[in-house]
This record gives C-alpha cells, sequence and structure tokens, in this order.
C-alpha cells in the first residue's frame, strides 16, 4: 500500500477498501487519458478526485477486448501555479511506465526531480514531435505525511532585505557559470560555502539552528524524488477527503525562493498553520511539465 495515501485522507484504510476505490476509478473514472506508451502499448491514466486538487491516478494498458490491466497507482496532489522555468528534462524508470522531470533550478543550489504525473502527455507529445521532450518549466506540488509549523523568522530591515536579494541574485548568477564550468565561478562558491560554514559553526553555539537558517531544500531518503523542506507559509487551505471525511491542509509554501503547495493529514502535521509562519516537513515532489 502506497505510504503517501494518508496525506491524501486516507490513514486507516485497508487494502479491501483500497481495491473497491481503485474499481470504482476504473469503473467511473473523473478524467481518462490514452495514449501508445513506450512500447506500443494502450497506455491510459485514469483519476478520481477525494478533495480538491487530490486524488488516486491509475495506471495501466487496455487490451484489445477494452479490458484493463493495472499497472499500479499512486496519490496525487496538483500544485496551482507554474514553480520553475528551467528546462525540464525527463527521465524513464527502469520498473514500470512511470517518469521522473529533472532540472536544474539556481533557486535550489541542487538538481530537482520529481515524480512526473501528466505522463500521457508527455507520451502524445514525443510521439507527435518524434523526438525527446524537453519542457519549458513545471507545475509542482508535495505530499507530506511529517511535518510542523515553526514560528516565523524576525523580520529584517529594507536595507538589508535589498543586501540580502543582492547576494542571492550574485549567487544564482555564480552557479549557472560554475555549471557551465567556469572555475573561477567554482572557487568563489566554494569559499563562500566555506565562510558560511564557519559563520554557522559561531552562531549555532548560542542559537538555535531554526533561528538561523530561513529556509532550506534538501534530498530526504533514499529516495530521488523526496526531499526535507522549510518554508514560509504564503497561504493554507483546510479540505475534506470525501470518502473518509478526514481533514487535510493544503499548504503554500515559498522554499528558497521557489513556492509550491504541499497537502499533509490534519493528524500528521504538528501546530497550527497560519500565513507567516513556516512549515518544516518532509515531502513526496510531484509536477506536471508544462508542455
Amino acid at each position: 500500500m502506497h505510504q503517501f495515501l494518508r496525506a491524501i485522507g486516507f490513514s486507516d484504510i485497508t487494502k479491501k477498501q483500497l481495491n473497491e476505490v481503485i474499481n470504482n476509478i476504473i469503473d467511473k473514472p473523473e478524467k481518462l487519458k490514452v495514449t501508445k506508451d513506450s512500447e506500443g502499448n494502450e497506455f491510459a491514466e485514469l483519476s478520481c478526485d477525494v478533495a480538491p486538487n487530490m486524488g488516486i491516478t491509475v495506471r495501466g494498458i487496455y487490451n484489445d477486448d477494452d479490458s484493463f490491466d493495472i499497472d499500479y497507482y499512486y496519490p496525487y496532489f496538483t500544485g496551482s501555479e507554474k514553480t520553475t522555468n528551467e528546462i525540464i528534462d525527463i527521465e524513464k524508470h527502469s520498473e514500470k511506465e512511470s517518469y521522473a522531470g529533472v532540472c536544474d533550478d539556481p533557486n535550489l543550489g541542487v538538481t530537482l526531480i520529481f515524480y512526473l504525473q501528466n505522463v500521457c502527455d508527455y507520451l502524445s507529445e514525443k510521439a507527435h514531435i518524434n523526438r525527446e521532450v524537453r519542457a519549458k518549466g513545471a507545475v509542482l506540488s508535495g505530499l507530506s505525511v511529517d511535518g510542523c509549523i515553526l514560528l516565523p523568522m524576525k523580520q529584517k530591515k529594507a536595507k538589508t532585505l535589498n543586501t540580502v536579494d543582492s547576494d542571492k541574485k550574485d549567487r544564482k548568477q555564480l552557479i549557472a557559470e560554475a555549471r557551465d564550468g567556469d572555475e573561477g565561478a567554482m572557487e568563489s562558491l566554494t569559499m563562500e560555502d566555506i565562510d558560511l560554514y564557519s559563520s554557522i559553526t559561531r552562531r549555532i553555539q548560542n542559537e538555535d539552528i531554526l533561528s538561523i537558517v530561513t529556509t532550506y531544500f534538501m534530498p530526504y531518503g533514499i529516495e530521488s524524488d523526496q526531499y526535507s523542506v522549510l518554508g514560509d507559509i504564503i497561504e493554507f487551505t483546510e479540505e475534506k477527503n470525501i470518502i473518509t471525511n478526514e481533514k487535510i491542509y493544503c499548504i503554500k509554501v515559498s522554499c528558497n525562493d521557489i513556492i509550491f503547495s504541499v497537502c499533509i493529514n490534519k493528524n500528521d502535521l504538528i501546530g497550527e498553520p497560519m500565513v507567516g509562519r513556516r512549515f518544516k516537513g518532509n515531502i513526496w515532489m510531484q509536477g506536471s511539465i508544462c508542455l
């Protein structure tokens, strides 16, 4: 059973109940997309929402007699706005007809990998242009089963904020140059990291780490599309799973200058979300590429 089902309100669902939900999706899907997969099969995505912008997608193959063979299912949560404008490369997972989006966003400083939601759109576009697709941008979202709310950082003065913004812009430029092979940029970034490490090492003797670090985005665990994040809450809503009546928070977060939404079961979130506070948690990153 998928560990992130609880993020969309299925915390106590049994295998029998899950099979009923999946069979209902196959019989009466709210959304249906069909295309040819990498082996020429009639590949289909069948989806149903259980709350606004979240639900379960079933993927599989239609046979010649119109029977449907399930390959796998996954819980989804769709974002509300474009997260990145960088070029997205698509890579196929080895074990099944699923894909990952990969991009280098200078805001993050790490390679961003996410689970691709609109696979049928991607396969159709690939067949149409008869070559590999490189998408321009993606709408990202995260599912979380472990999170907490932190108090906001002390507001900085406008002059300080302008300096911070300037430093961020310079760092993005250095990262871009380093990726192009500029050794001077690599050396500058290395020196910056050494200085930052020294500064944090001194401050951490007397301060809590979460009062020093305003936001972070870093890989979590062994899965390439899971991350540990800390970001400012821009807005949030409380939704309800129409099958289980479990409550879910949908939280829009600004993290390392990128914006994405996270859904989390109310029972898995410690604290009360409010605009201006911070969300800290581990997420499974999903996304739809812009074609």
